[in-house]
C-alpha cells in the first residue's frame, strides 16, 4: 500500500528451523513503550539434522545494511552476486551507480514493500496518494507526482525478474519470496530500455530448489497488524522438476479516524500467492514457469486538512471564507491527530497478478535466454475528493484495467573472453482502458465557482463520465559489449534501437446540474468544472539510445569509471482529458507530448580496504533532459485537473557515496548519501504556484527552481553488532535515515514543502542453535511528524491536504 499506510514504532521476532509456523504471543518492555510487536517465524530450515550445518562450520552473518546491502562475515564485508548488467557478476565489479538490498535486510528491518527501500536508498524517492497515483524518482527524475495519468509512463522502470511493470501501483504490493532489489542510478537505456531514463530497480526472486526447504514467518504488531509469509520448496521429480509455492497476507486496521462515519481507514488488507516450477533435465537447460495473484481490499486512500495557503483570489474565494459559509470547520487542528471527516467512501481495491516463462540454455560459448510474461492490473478506486464532511466532489474515481504481454530473447557469452557480450529482441505491448468518474454535491457550486454569481445549486448533481482507451506497441533490438582491452582496462559500449507505436482515445460526457434556461454563462461555469469533449490520438517514432563505459582497475582493490549514456521514453497521450482557460476559452496543453529525451555524465570510483573491512564508492553524475515529460495541474477555477506536458529542459547533478564496513569481528554498519541539485532549466509555461494562482494569468515562469521531490540532501545509515549468548547469537542494530525538504508539487508552491525529517529505527534479534530467529523491531522510534504527500485541495481554495505521517516508517 501507500507510503501513508506504516505502522507505527514497533517490533519483530523472526524464528528460524524446519519451517514450522508458530503462534504465540511475545511480550517485552519494548512492546509496553512502543504499544508494537511483532513475531515471525522465518527463513530456511532444512528436514533433518543431516541437512544442517555442522556447528564448527558455523560462522555468525553479520548484515551491512546499506549500499550493496551483502552480508558479513568474519573476514569482512563478502560482496553479492547481481544481474545489473543481464550476466551474473560481483556488485564491486561492476562499474555502474549500484546499490543492493538483500534478504537478510529485508527480514530483519521489516520491509516489505518497494516504498520502504527509500530508507537504504538516498537517492530513491516515493511518494504515493493511493496505488495508482504512485510515482518513484531517481536522482529526482522519473516522473512528476500527483493524480497519475495513464498515458504517461514511468521514468524508473519496475522489473521484477527481469519482467517490466508497466504500471506503477505494482510497486505497491507486499514482497512474496524476493531474494535482493537492485537499484541502479541513471538512464538504462541499453539493457532494460523501457521507460529507464532515471534508472531501474529490478527485483530477484527465490527460485524453486531441489533441496527441501521451507520457510515461515508471522508478525503481530499495534493497529492490528498481523502479517504472515510462508513457501516450501523442492523436488517434485528427483533431478528433474522442482517446485516452490509461496503465500502472504497483510492485515492492519486503519491509521486515521474518520468522524463522520466512525470509522478508521487507510487500513492494509493484503493477500499474495505465487507458485513457479522449474525443469532442469541437466545443467545446460531449465525452464522455469512462474505465476501470481495478489490482491489488496482496503479503506483507503483518506487525506485530511492540513493547513491552509493564501492565494491572490478575492478574499470571499478563498478557505476561510468559504469555511465560514458552510459553517465548516475541520476535526483538529493539529494535522498529526489523524482525524479526517470525509463523508465519501474511501476504497482502494486492485488485483495484480500474471504469469511468466523462462528459458536458459546454456549451448558452450553463449547462454540463450527467453522470458515470455503476461500481466494484468485492475484497479477499483472510490474516494472523496475534497477531503471533507461537505458535498463538494462527492465521487471521484478512475478505475483502470491493464494488460501486458512481453517477449524477450538474450543471447549471453558465458565467461570471460577478450569480449564478452548480452544482446538481444524486446516486444513489449500494453492495453490500458479506465472509466473516470466526478460527481458534485450541494456545496460544489459556492466552494468551487464563488465570486460567479452562479445559482446556489448549479454543481449539484452534476456528473463526468468518460472512457479512456489506449494500446501502446513497442520493439526493441539491443547490444552490449565488454572489450577487455587489458586486464585492467575495460570498455563496455551498448546501443538500443526502439520503436513504438501509440495509440489513445478519450471520451466525456458532462450530465446533470441546474443551469438556468438560457442563461449562457451556467453553461460557461458548468464547463468549467468539466465537459463534454473527445478525441483520439497516435503517435509512432523510433529512437536509439545506449551508452559507452570506460573502466580501469588502478589497483586490485580500486576501480575508476567513467559513463556517457542516453535514454530515452516515447511521446505520451493525455488520457484524462484536456481543460479549457476559462478566461479566452482555449484549450490547454495538446492531446500527444513528444518524447523524453536524456543524456547522462558519470564518474565514480568502487574501493575496497583493509582486506575488505571497508568498501567506499562513490559517483559524480550530470543528467540533462530534454522535453520532460510531466502530469500538471490546471490551476484555473473549479477542479484540480491533470494533463500531460513537456518541459523543455530539466537538469540534475549532484555526487553520491555508498560505505559498508567491518572493522572486526561481530560488528557491521553502513553510510550512503546522495546531494542532487535538480532544477527547472527551462519551464516557462509552468502552472502557477498556489500562492500565486489567482493573478492575470494561468501560467507562471518556473525557469531555475528546484525540481520537485528532489531533497538537496538524503543520508542513511545504521549498524549491526552481535554477540554470542551460550550456542545461541544475538543481535542489536539501528537504521537512520534524513531527508531534507523537497517540495511536494509541480509548482514549487511554498505552501507545498515538505520539511525535512529525521526517522531511526532499532532492532534486535536471536538466532538459535536450532535456527529460529526472532527480531524485535521498532520504526521512528522519535515519533517524528512529517507528511509523505502533501497537495493543494480540489478548487485551489487554499486549503492544504495531506497523508500525516506521525508514527509511519517509509512505506
Amino acid at each position: 500500500m501507500p507510503s501513508h499506510t506504516g505502522s507505527g514504532p514497533g517490533a519483530e521476532v523472526k524464528t528460524r528451523g524446519l519451517g514450522m509456523l508458530t503462534n504465540f504471543k511475545f511480550k517485552s518492555a519494548l512492546l509496553a513503550a512502543t504499544a508494537y510487536a511483532v513475531l515471525a517465524p522465518a527463513a530456511f530450515g532444512q528436514e533433518t539434522a543431516s541437512d544442517t550445518t555442522p556447528a564448527e562450520e558455523s560462522q555468525p552473518i553479520i548484515l551491512a545494511q546499506g549500499g550493496s546491502g551483502p552480508v558479513v562475515t568474519v573476514g569482512g564485508v563478502e560482496s553479492v552476486t547481481v544481474t545489473a548488467r543481464r550476466r551474473e557478476e560481483m556488485a564491486q565489479d561492476v562499474p555502474v551507480s549500484l546499490s543492493v538490498i538483500g534478504i537478510q535486510q529485508i527480514e530483519t528491518t521489516g520491509t516489505y514493500n518497494v516504498g520502504q527501500i527509500q530508507l537504504y536508498t538516498p537517492a530513491i524517492q516515493y511518494f504515493s496518494s493511493n496505488p495508482r497515483n504512485t510515482a518513484i524518482t531517481i536522482r529526482g527524475l522519473g516522473v512528476s507526482f500527483g493524480l497519475t495519468n495513464d498515458g504517461l509512463e514511468q521514468g524508473v522502470g519496475v522489473y521484477i525478474d527481469d519482467v517490466y511493470m508497466g504500471r506503477p501501483a505494482a510497486s505497491t504490493f507486499d514482497f512474496v519470496d524476493v531474494q535482493r532489489i537492485e537499484v541502479l542510478r541513471g538512464p538504462q537505456g541499453t539493457l532494460f530500455g523501457k521507460n529507464t531514463t532515471a534508472g531501474a530497480i529490478n527485483i530477484a526472486l527465490q527460485k524453486p530448489t531441489f533441496d527441501r526447504q521451507i520457510q515461515a514467518e508471522t508478525s503481530v504488531g499495534n493497529y492490528g497488524f498481523l502479517q504472515g509469509k510462508g513457501s516450501i520448496s523442492g523436488a517434485v521429480i528427483d533431478n528433474l522438476l522442482a517446485a516452490r509455492f509461496s503465500v502472504e497476507g497483510t492485515l492492519r486496521d486503519g491509521m486515521v479516524h474518520n468522524v463522520t462515519t466512525g470509522k478508521d481507514v487507510n487500513n492494509q488488507n493484503d493477500f499474495s500467492t505465487r507458485t513457479q516450477f522449474l525443469y532442469r533435465p541437466n545443467d545446460k537447460f531449465s525452464l522455469r514457469l512462474e505465476g501470481d495473484y495478489n490482491a489488496q481490499h482496503a479503506m483507503c486512500c483518506a487525506l485530511g486538512i492540513v493547513g491552509v495557503g493564501t492565494t491572490l483570489k478575492s478574499a470571499n474565494r478563498q478557505y476561510p471564507a468559504l469555511a465560514a459559509q458552510a459553517n465548516y470547520a475541520t476535526p483538529s487542528t493539529d494535522p498529526f491527530d489523524r482525524k479526517i471527516d470525509a463523508n465519501s467512501p474511501a476504497q482502494a481495491n486492485q488485483v495484480f497478478g500474471g504469469a511468466g516463462l523462462y528459458a536458459d540454455w546454456d549451448v558452450g560459448p553463449v547462454t540463450l535466454t527467453s522470458i515470455t510474461a503476461w500481466r494484468t492490473w485492475n484497479w477499483d478506486p472510490a474516494s472523496d475528493r475534497d477531503f471533507t464532511k461537505l458535498s463538494i466532489q462527492t465521487i471521484s474515481a478512475n478505475p483502470d484495467n491493464q494488460n501486458q504481454y512481453s517477449q524477450e530473447f538474450r543471447v549471453a557469452s558465458n565467461g570471460t573472453q577478450t569480449v564478452d557480450y548480452v544482446a538481444g529482441l524486446y516486444y513489449f505491448r500494453q492495453k490500458i482502458d479506465a472509466t473516470p468518474v466526478a460527481a458534485y454535491g450541494a456545496d460544489a457550486t459556492n466552494w468551487l465557482l464563488a465570486g460567479t454569481n452562479s445559482p446556489a445549486n448549479l454543481l449539484s448533481g452534476y456528473r463526468a463520465d468518460a472512457t479512456a482507451h489506449s494500446d501502446t506497441k513497442s520493439y526493441a533490438a539491443f547490444a552490449q559489449a565488454t572489450w577487455n582491452i587489458t586486464p585492467d582496462l575495460h570498455l563496455t559500449p551498448g546501443l538500443r534501437y526502439t520503436y513504438e507505436d501509440k495509440f489513445g482515445s478519450f471520451s466525456q460526457v458532462v450530465s446533470g446540474g441546474n443551469p438556468r434556461p438560457g442563461i449562457a454563462a451556467d453553461i460557461t461555469n458548468l464547463n468549467s468544472i468539466a465537459r463534454n469533449q473527445a478525441y483520439s490520438a497516435k503517435f509512432n517514432n523510433g529512437s536509439v539510445s545506449g551508452q559507452a563505459n570506460l573502466s580501469y582497475d588502478l589497483t586490485q582493490d580500486t576501480m575508476l569509471y567513467a559513463t556517457y549514456s542516453t535514454g530515452y521514453k516515447s511521446g505520451g497521450i493525455n488520457l484524462a482529458g484536456l481543460p479549457v482557460d476559462s478566461n479566452n476559452n482555449t484549450v490547454i496543453g495538446t492531446a500527444v507530448i513528444k518524447p523524453e529525451n536524456v543524456t547522462n555524465y558519470e564518474f565514480g570510483v568502487k574501493n575496497e580496504f583493509f582486506g575488505r573491512k571497508l568498501l567506499l564508492n562513490a559517483d559524480l553524475f550530470d543528467t540533462e533532459v530534454k522535453n520532460y515529460q510531466v502530469n500538471v495541474v490546471d490551476t484555473g477555477p473549479g477542479a484540480l485537473r491533470g494533463y500531460l506536458a513537456n518541459i523543455p529542459k530539466v537538469r540534475s547533478r549532484g555526487v553520491e557515496f555508498d560505505t559498508q564496513f567491518a572493522p572486526f569481528e561481530n560488528f557491521s554498519g553502513y553510510l550512503s548519501g546522495a546531494y542532487t541539485a535538480g532544477e527547472y532549466v527551462q519551464f516557462a509555461n509552468a502552472p502557477c504556484p498556489l500562492e500565486l494562482i489567482g493573478n492575470s494569468t494561468s501560467q507562471c515562469n518556473l525557469s531555475g527552481k528546484p525540481l520537485p521531490g528532489a531533497p538537496k540532501w538524503a543520508v542513511s545509515g545504521g549498524s549491526e553488532y552481535r554477540f554470542p549468548i551460550g550456542q545461541d547469537m544475538s543481535y542489536v542494530g539501528f537504521d537512520a535515515s534524513y531527508r531534507a525538504s523537497a517540495y511536494s508539487d509541480a509548482s514549487d508552491s511554498k505552501y507545498l514543502k515538505i520539511d525535512s525529517y529525521t526517522l531511526v529505527n532499532l532492532r534486535a534479534g536471536l538466532i538459535t542453535s536450532g535456527n529460529w530467529e526472532f527480531v524485535i523491531w521498532a520504526k521512528n522510534i522519535f515519533d517524528t511528524h512529517y507528511y509523505q504527500y502533501l497537495q493543494a485541495q480540489t478548487g485551489n481554495s487554499g486549503a492544504l491536504s495531506a497523508f500525516s505521517a506521525t508514527h509511519a516508517p517509509l512505506e
